[in-house]
C-alpha cells in the first residue's frame, strides 16, 4: 500500500484513545444487537396457537350464558341474516374504507395520504393473510366454530353504497341463540368508535374487536421483522418484539390502548374503559412467496424464498362482553399520535419506539421535525423535497454547536504532542515492553501520572468523537422507525428511509471519511494504526451506508463536509500551525534517528 503522508500527522505515540473508540464503536454495536433481542419482556406464559381459533390456557375460558339459558324452554334468537353480499364504503380526507356485510368485517382500508409499492394510494389491509387468518374488525372468541360462524355470515347493514364521514354504520346478524350487533362511528380524523356485542341466549359472551393479520405495508422482511404488540397502561409503555409475542395468549388489562404496529403504521385500541379491558395478542406465519407484489408482480421476494414471515396481530375488547372503544388506524406520525387522546388524556407519542438509544432518537427527530415546519412545504405532499433539506440543515445546527468541543479538543491533542518527548523518554527507560510483560503496566500508570502532573488528559482528543457516537447511532436506528422520511424524495433519492438506488450516498461516504482523517491531526498514534483507519474508517461507513437509509448516509455525508471544512480552517490557525511544527520536528527527529548506523557488535575469539 502506497503510503500517504499527512503533514498534520505525526510519529508513533501512545494510541490507546484510538483503542478506547474502537472498543466503543463495537462495544455499541453489539449492545444494539443484544438490546432488541431483551429489552421487551416476555409475555405471561401461554400455550402458542397458530390460528385465531385456537383456545388460550392464559385466563379461564370466556363466560358463556347460564345452564339454565340453554334448556328446551329458552325461545330461539329470531333470524337475522342478509340475502346476499353487499359492500359499504366509508370516506374522509384521510382514508376510505370498504366493509363487507360478510362477518361485517373490513376488506380495504385506504389511507389517500400515503402511497403503496405500486404508487397508488396505501392498502393497510394485507388482503393474502386476512383471507387465512382474518379481516380487520372481525371478532374473536375463545370457540373455533363460533369464531367461524361470525367472520363467513352475511350481516343486515344499516346502509350500502358510499357514506361520507361523519357517519354511523350497523351491522346486526342472527341466528340460533347467537345475536351480534357492531356499530361503527366515524369522524374526521384517523379515529372510529365501535361499539360490539355478541349475545348466546340474551347473555353476553367474550368477543373481541380484532385487527388479526399484519399490515399492507409490509414490502420486505425487515419490514415484518419490525412488526410488534404495543400496550400503555398508567404511563409504562412496553413493545413487544413478533419473536416473543404468543400466538393466543391473553392479557388482561388495565390497558389506556393495545395494539399491533409496524415501522409506519399502527393498528391501536383505545377502550373507554381501560380497567376492564383484555388482549389477546396473534401470531401467524406466512410463505415469503405467497405475499404478492402488486400487479404483475407474484412475489415480493421471489417464487424460490421458502422464508416465513411473521404476522402479528391484537384482539382487545371488554370483560363484560360488551366492547366500547375506539381505535386509532394511521401512521405513526408524531403530529397526529399528540392530536389523538386516550380515555385517561394520554396521547399516542409513545407508539414511536427509537429503539436502544430511544431518547437521544426522540429528541434528535423533534429538533428535525422543528427545522422541517420552519421550511416551506406543503402538508399534503407527503413526498416533498423539504425533509432532504431539513437534514442538510439540521446536521448543519449539531455541527455549529459541536464546534467548540472540536476546538476544545484540538487544543488537547496540541497539549499531548507538546509532553510527547517526555513519554517518549519514559517509554525508552522500560524499552517499549510488550503488553503480556508485567513491565508494561508500570510504564502505563507512570505515563498516566506524568500526563495528569502536566495537566494533559490522553482522552481530550477523543470527546467531539464520543459525544458524536450516540448521535449517529440515534439517527441509525431513527431513520428507519419515521413515517415521515418514508418516500420523502430529495433529488435523485427516492425515498429517504431507504436505500440509495445508485448508490452515490456511499460512494461519497468513503470519500468523504478519508478526507476526515487525512486532514485531523492523530498525535500519539501509530503510523500503521493511522494507515489503517485512514482505509478501514471510510470502508466501514461505506459498508453502514451501502443498504440502508439514505437519509443517514445524506446526514453523515453533510457532516463529514463541514467537519472537512472546521478541520481545515483549524489547521491554518495559530493553534493548528503549531500543531504543524511540533509534528514537522517530530518526524525530522525520527527520521534522523532512523538513518544512523546501527553499531555492530563483533565477538571476540576466547
Amino acid at each position: 500500500m502506497p503510503e500517504i503522508r499527512n503533514p498534520n500527522q505525526a510519529g508513533g505515540q501512545d494510541s490507546r484513545s484510538l483503542l478506547v473508540m474502537m472498543i466503543v464503536i463495537l462495544g455499541v454495536l453489539f449492545g444494539v444487537q443484544y438490546w432488541r433481542g431483551q429489552h421487551t419482556p416476555e409475555p405471561p406464559a401461554a400455550p402458542a396457537a397458530h390460528s385465531t381459533q385456537a383456545s388460550p390456557t392464559a385466563t379461564p375460558a370466556a363466560p358463556t350464558a347460564p345452564a339454565a339459558a340453554t334448556t328446551a324452554a329458552s325461545q330461539a334468537t329470531p333470524a337475522i341474516a342478509a340475502a346476499s353480499e353487499s359492500t359499504t364504503t366509508v370516506e374522509n380526507e384521510l382514508y376510505k374504507i370498504t366493509f363487507s356485510n360478510r362477518g361485517g368485517q373490513v376488506t380495504s382500508w385506504l389511507l389517500k395520504r400515503y402511497t403503496g409499492i405500486d404508487g397508488h394510494p396505501l392498502d393497510l389491509v394485507q388482503d393474502t393473510a386476512s383471507k387465512l387468518y382474518g379481516y380487520p374488525l372481525s371478532l374473536y372468541t375463545y370457540e373455533p366454530a363460533l369464531n367461524q360462524q361470525l367472520a363467513t355470515a352475511l350481516y343486515v347493514p344499516s346502509a350500502t353504497g358510499t357514506l361520507q364521514s361523519p357517519a354511523s354504520l350497523t351491522f346486526k346478524y342472527a341466528a340460533g341463540d347467537i345475536a351480534v350487533t357492531k356499530t361503527f362511528t366515524f369522524g374526521a380524523d384517523y379515529v372510529i368508535s365501535a361499539d360490539t356485542q355478541v349475545l348466546r341466549n340474551g347473555q353476553p359472551i367474550r368477543a373481541l374487536l380484532s385487527w388479526p393479520a399484519a399490515f399492507g405495508d409490509m414490502d420486505n422482511i425487515t419490514a415484518y421483522a419490525a412488526a410488534d404488540i404495543d400496550t400503555s397502561a398508567n404511563g409504562h409503555d412496553d413493545h413487544t418484539a413478533f419473536k416473543k409475542v404468543s400466538g393466543g395468549a391473553t392479557l388482561n388489562g388495565p390497558f389506556d390502548f393495545a395494539g399491533t404496529s409496524d415501522q409506519y403504521f399502527a393498528a391501536a385500541f383505545l377502550p373507554m374503559h381501560p380497567q376492564d379491558a383484555t388482549l389477546v395478542t396473534l401470531h401467524h406465519e406466512i410463505p415469503a412467496n405467497a405475499v404478492p407484489a402488486g400487479p404483475g408482480r407474484p412475489s415480493l421476494f421471489g417464487s424460490s424464498n421458502k422464508a416465513q414471515l411473521p404476522l402479528i396481530g391484537a384482539a382487545v375488547g371488554d370483560l363484560s362482553g360488551h366492547n366500547q372503544l375506539r381505535l386509532y388506524v394511521g401512521p405513526k406520525a408524531i403530529d397526529v399520535l399528540k392530536s389523538v387522546h386516550t380515555a385517561d388524556g394520554h396521547d399516542l407519542q409513545s407508539l414511536l419506539d427509537f429503539g436502544f438509544f430511544g431518547p437521544i432518537g426522540k429528541y434528535l427527530f423533534l429538533g428535525l421535525h422543528w427545522v422541517h415546519s420552519l421550511l416551506p412545504h406543503d402538508a399534503n405532499n407527503l413526498t416533498n423535497f423539504s425533509w432532504g433539506w431539513a437534514i442538510v440543515i439540521f446536521t448543519v445546527l449539531i455541527n455549529v454547536v459541536l464546534l467548540p468541543l472540536r476546538i476544545k479538543g484540538m487544543k488537547s491533542m496540541l497539549a499531548m504532542q507538546r509532553i510527547q518527548p517526555g513519554i517518549d523518554a519514559i517509554k525508552a527507560k522500560y524499552k517499549n515492553p510488550k503488553a503480556t510483560d508485567p513491565k508494561a503496566a508500570e510504564m502505563n500508570a507512570e505515563v498516566m501520572a506524568y500526563q495528569k502532573q502536566q495537566g494533559v488528559s490522553m482522552f481530550g482528543g477523543c470527546v467531539p468523537s464520543l459525544i458524536q457516537l450516540p448521535l449517529l447511532f440515534a439517527f441509525f436506528t431513527m431513520m428507519t422507525k419515521v413515517v415521515e422520511l418514508r418516500h420523502a424524495h430529495f433529488f435523485w433519492l427516492h425515498d429517504l428511509s431507504a436505500a440509495d438506488q445508485y448508490h452515490i450516498l456511499p460512494i461519497l461516504m468513503v470519500i468523504t471519511s478519508f478526507l476526515v482523517q487525512f486532514y485531523t491531526p492523530s498525535p500519539g498514534v501509530d503510523p500503521q494504526q493511522q494507515k489503517m483507519m485512514a482505509f478501514m474508517m471510510p470502508a466501514f461507513s461505506g459498508w453502514m451506508t451501502w443498504n440502508y437509509a439514505s437519509g443517514l448516509a445524506l446526514y453523515w455525508n453533510v457532516g463529514n463536509i463541514i467537519m472537512i471544512i472546521q478541520q481545515a480552517v483549524m489547521n491554518n490557525t495559530q493553534l493548528g500551525k503549531e500543531m504543524k511544527v511540533i509534528a514537522a520536528n517530530r518526524a525530522k527527529a525520527k527520521a534522523a534517528a532512523a538513518s544512523r548506523p546501527n553499531p555492530k557488535i563483533i565477538q571476540g575469539r576466547r
